[in-house]
């Protein structure tokens, strides 16, 4: 907190606006990241937030964030085992066997491998048999039989809730103090990701909402074999612990081992896409945590998904939004593009629509795998410094998950294949759906109801012109003229107008008394001028623009590249 109060203010508590240059920037976040780490589960969770929110944090916060993992050493297994019994009972009469060494350990629960008897799931009618786990697994290993059938079993870290509660009361009381050095778009943004973050960690500790999640994201997915996605044994399931089918694969991002076993990464690329879209825009309900430790894939070239503790719904105005801004980012329609961002409330409508439509066409030429030109990226960062508004972007609660899954999903498709095309595939999912269709058809009803609504004002409009000049003729016409002034124009011009006829009173007042030979009344003449000199000099010099660059992906892992 105190590096970011140091990098808005000259003066930490006062001053006027500085901004930092980027290396700086990147030494403060790997300070960050280290304290992040020391600070705990809560806190790394946070960092892993953040580093999706290019409108909260500088870029090079965001890259030094991103390899932010969400790795702990696992709790004991003396206090696991108290947890795991105390939800669903002994752990000798409901396992045929259960290894006590975690396979993976995270921020607000760790992950055993164990297994159950498959008469016993299949009795409560868990068993599925489209995701048998001897179908699903890399190694070929694995399912019913006469060992047991494997699992998964997640355990809530022990006493994780009362130390989250802790944490959170002092991200609530450490808030105030942060707003107090960022503008009001800044500000927006972090009181929504404060209250999201709040709101997604307490449901991430609910094991029974994942498993709700899972299950309804399962059906979703139902019959689609390109997609595998585990299955909850609720019969060893309860709000601390959650079983599910055991399905191992290649991490998604070991491209070596993926090219070992000819498994194609681009269309595996597009398939994650297609998914995402399906989820946000068709079903409403999405994992939201699509990082390559929640990601793996299977011998046959199916995508496997771990971990729905982060997972959320989209609000029907909000899907209809996102479908108006995809199909106009498919059209090319920078303009529909724009619209569609300030009705979702993500772009202000004071934003200056010149230079944010060059923002949205670079954007689109890098989400096509085309190459960026660098000068064209440094002159439209030169023309949002020189832009005398507020930082345009800002993020509603109901986005900050899906823009989560934006950035992540990205990431995962340019490492699968660098050349991948974004556009081109969701494009011709919206076609395939019929959005774009539909999309024209509303096109065509919009307009006859604008055609219509100009007639109806076209008969009016001879009445009204007529009583305006009769009303002109009998010199009974007034307009009323309401200037605007958000930039604070005017008052600039009378505060350096005021400036200016003090020094002027002050240097002519310096002459006087030191032509009256008395010294010291020139001196405090002289120093009152110096002051309002620097005054002047300063009105002139405030800080425009945002003081941050936009964040490509793809262009910023070229310019790494090219940097190694």
């Amino acid at each position: 907190m105190l590096a970011y109060a140091r990098d808005r203010r000259r003066f930490l508590l006062f001053g006027r606006p500085r901004s930092v240059d980027a290396e700086t920037h990147r030494h403060r976040a790997e300070v960050l990241l280290e304290s992040l780490l020391t600070l705990g589960p809560t806190f790394i969770k946070l960092g892993q937030l953040l580093s999706t929110r290019p409108d909260v944090l500088p870029p090079a916060y965001i890259d030094v964030l991103a390899a932010l993992q969400d790795e702990v050493p696992p709790a004991d297994w003396a206090d696991a085992k108290r947890v795991l019994e105390a939800e669903i009972g002994p752990v000798d009469e409901n396992f045929v066997e259960f290894e006590t060494e975690a396979i993976s350990g995270a921020s607000l629960g760790q992950v055993y491998h164990a297994r159950v008897d498959p008469e016993a799931v299949d009795a409560v009618g868990t068993a599925d048999p489209t995701a048998e786990s001897g179908d699903t697994r890399a190694d070929g290993a694995g399912g019913p039989d006469s060992a047991g059938r494997e699992v998964a079993v997640k355990i809530r870290r022990p006493d994780i809730e009362e130390l989250v509660n802790a944490d959170l009361r002092v991200i609530k009381w450490s808030l105030p103090i942060l707003l107090y050095f960022v503008d009001e778009s800044r500000a927006f943004s972090l009181r929504n990701l404060a209250d999201e973050f709040s709101k997604t960690i307490r449901e991430e500790m609910d094991y029974e909402r994942e498993a709700e999640m899972l299950r309804e994201i399962r059906t979703n997915f139902a019959g689609d074999d390109r997609f595998v996605i585990p299955d909850v044994i609720e019969s060893h399931s309860g709000r601390r612990v959650l079983t599910m089918e055991y399905i191992q694969g290649t991490k998604i991002n070991d491209l070596g081992e993926l090219e070992r076993k000819g498994i194609d990464r681009t269309r595996l690329a597009e398939n994650l896409e297609r998914a995402y879209l399906q989820m946000i825009m068709d079903d409403g309900v999405f994992h939201a945590d699509p990082h390559p430790g929640n990601l793996a894939v299977t011998d046959d070239g199916r995508i496997v998904f771990y971990d729905f503790g982060m997972s959320g719904r989209v609000d029907s105005f909000v899907q209809e939004k996102i479908i108006d801004f995809y199909v106009a980012v498919a059209n090319q329609d920078i303009d529909g593009i724009l619209d569609a961002l300030i009705e979702i409330g993500t772009l202000s409508p004071d934003a200056d629509r010149g230079v944010m439509a060059e923002v949205m066409e670079i954007a689109i030429q890098d989400a096509r795998g085309e190459d960026v030109e660098q000068y064209r990226v440094n002159q439209i960062v030169g023309q949002i410094e020189d832009s005398i508004y507020v930082f345009p972007f800002r993020l509603p609660k109901n986005l900050a998950l899906v823009l989560r899954v934006a950035t992540v999903v990205e990431g995962v498709c340019v490492t699968l294949d660098p050349d991948f095309d974004f556009i081109s595939v969701a494009t011709d999912y919206l076609t395939e759906e019929g959005y774009r269709e539909e999309s024209i058809r509303q096109y065509a009803r919009e307009t006859g109801e604008n055609i219509r609504r100009t007639g109806e004002s076209l008969t009016r409009l001879a009445p009204k012109a007529e009583r305006a000049l009769d009303r002109l003729d009998r010199d009974d016409l007034y307009v009323r003229i309401g200037l605007e002034d958000e930039e604070n124009v005017f008052d600039t011009f009378a505060k350096r107008l005021i400036y200016g006829m003090l020094l002027t009173m002050s240097l002519f007042s310096m002459g006087v008394l030191y032509a009256l030979e008395a010294p010291r009344a020139s001196i405090v003449a002289a120093v009152f001028s110096l002051v309002v000199t620097v005054l002047l000099y300063r009105s002139f010099r405030e800080p425009k623009g945002i003081g941050a660059k936009p964040q490509f992906t793809r262009q910023s892992m070229r310019q790494r590249r090219g940097e190694e």
